[in-house]
């Protein structure tokens, strides 16, 4: 199994890794030789019941994912693979200087569109693609936020393609989600392998909650020297609910849920045994509709009556700010680049994944006549739903879709199928190439800031290419080398 491994990584077996070849196909990358020598010593049986042990902790943990509308039941254990994704230092320097760059950009690109919308005005983007998103939010047209930071924690999705190019596939900046996971398979490949983090200089992440609170922190309302800081959320029956229940232990902050909070006097407070307590900030995990339903959906119990209006007086923070996800919609992830351009007079570090806007007559007549080939995405889909993977649907899935596309062109982008890269992953049959992508987590607030990392999703289907949990995904741990 350890021999199949090194063919992998070798580039003796077919894989799409660039990271992971070999430059000729006869040895082992440099920043994979550490691991694969290591793997070669290991029994079969040994790490059998490694994975086995991995399986059992993540379940007492808790460490779970819920699927909604999934019939077998409402939680899953999302897989733990242990073979890691490695990155070389020099790799991450690209990334992180791209990544900075991108998420700077599309702060500045929220806050131009709900105040002076240079960006339209210069004709770079449309602006009935602002105006017309369901995610643009005319209640924050003219409302100053801290620091004029809107996406205080982004998730930008990453893949490497081809000749080893970075691509991005989306930028997450609602409510990003994830981040528990990179840091609770780090724990694991720490507690099951401790001998080969004294072989490998591996950059550490277990800093990210104590970031994220000073990220937190350093947005707090003007004037407030020691915030109140809160993480909101819908309530254990979420999806993420692990995760929210998670960040808030690790940053030693309270989980609320909307009932948990009032308004008065301008001022949002939290109920506690003691009597009511100002609150500064709140990391809601609650979509914008759910957060006051005297602004949005009238029928919400999740939100907190008034919390609109405390936001407007600038008396309290969220984050993510209210209306960021018209910066995410994949209807506007096209311009990012001319955002880089217009915002920062730079070129952009990362590359966009070559789109097709089929709200374009062309654009849509040539993903008509290609759907075979393409991905075709909702532009307000998420968790790989509403998607057309072309070459792996069948004839009934592609007519369905060519039918979604003349009913309602302008909600869908098109794109090439890419070459995605894979990593070696353990599957019933042993050791096999499996599709990957990587979020990074990015702070934004006085700086912007991230941990060496992210979280790497892979695709245990053969041949699939969506890692999404909610598609049957697993995650594994992800090793940037500290030079």
């Amino acid at each position: 199994m350890a021999n199949f491994f090194n063919e992998m990584i070798a580039g003796n077996v077919p894989i799409l890794d660039a990271s992971t070849l070999s430059s000729s196909s006869s040895k082992v990358r440099e920043h994979y030789r550490e691991f694969a020598n290591w793997l070669e010593q290991q029994p079969a049986d040994t790490i059998a019941r490694k994975r086995a042990e991995a399986d059992l902790l993540f379940r007492r943990v808790g460490i779970t994912f819920a699927v909604y509308g999934d019939d077998a039941g409402t939680e899953r254990l999302i897989p733990f693979d242990i073979i890691p994704r490695i990155i070389p230092a020099a790799e991450w320097s690209t990334l992180q200087a791209g990544l900075v760059q991108r998420v700077q950009a599309l702060n500045m690109f929220i806050h131009d569109i709900y105040h002076d919308q240079n960006i339209i005005k210069a004709g770079v983007i449309p602006a009935e693609q602002i105006y017309k998103n369901a995610q643009y939010r005319p209640e924050m047209q003219g409302i100053s936020v801290a620091s004029d930071i809107y996406a205080h924690i982004a998730g930008v999705d990453i893949v490497r393609a081809g000749a080893g190019e970075f691509y991005v596939l989306e930028d997450n900046l609602r409510v990003p989600s994830g981040v528990s996971y990179m840091l609770e398979d780090r724990k694991m490949m720490m507690r099951l392998f401790p001998e080969l983090f004294t072989r490998n200089k591996i950059a550490p992440v277990d800093h990210y909650p104590d970031m994220l609170l000073d990220n937190l922190r350093s947005v707090a309302p003007m004037g407030v020297e020691n915030p109140t800081i809160v993480v909101m959320t819908p309530g254990m029956h979420n999806s993420a609910y692990f995760e929210h229940a998670f960040l808030a232990q690790q940053m030693g902050i309270e989980l609320v849920e909307g009932q948990d909070l009032f308004v008065n006097d301008n001022t949002v407070f939290m109920r506690t045994t003691r009597g009511p307590k100002r609150v500064d900030v709140i990391y809601r995990r609650i979509d914008d509709d759910f957060l006051d339903p005297l602004a949005f959906r009238p029928d919400s119990s999740l939100g907190v009556p008034g919390l609109l209006s405390v936001y407007r007086a600038g008396r309290v923070t969220l984050a993510n700010a209210i209306g960021t996800g018209v910066a995410d919609d994949k209807s506007i992830y096209p311009f990012v680049p001319d955002m880089i351009k217009f915002y920062l007079s730079e070129e952009a570090i990362l590359n966009n994944v070559p789109t097709f806007q089929c709200r374009k007559p062309d654009d849509l007549a040539y993903t008509l006549a290609h759907l075979p080939e393409l991905v075709v995405k909702e532009v307000h889909g998420a968790g790989g739903y509403g998607m057309l993977v072309g070459p792996a649907s069948s004839k009934a899935q592609i007519e369905d879709f060519r039918q979604r596309l003349l009913a309602k062109p302008d909600g869908y982008i098109a794109q090439p199928t890419l070459a995605l890269s894979a990593c070696p992953t353990y599957v019933e049959q042993g050791i096999a190439p499996r599709h990957i992508d990587l979020r990074p987590f990015v702070l934004s607030g006085k700086t912007i800031s991230m941990v060496p990392g992210g979280l790497t999703r892979v695709a245990l289907q053969e041949g699939s290419l969506v890692v999404n949990s909610s598609q049957g995904g697993g995650t594994k741990d992800t090793w940037i080398l500290e030079k």
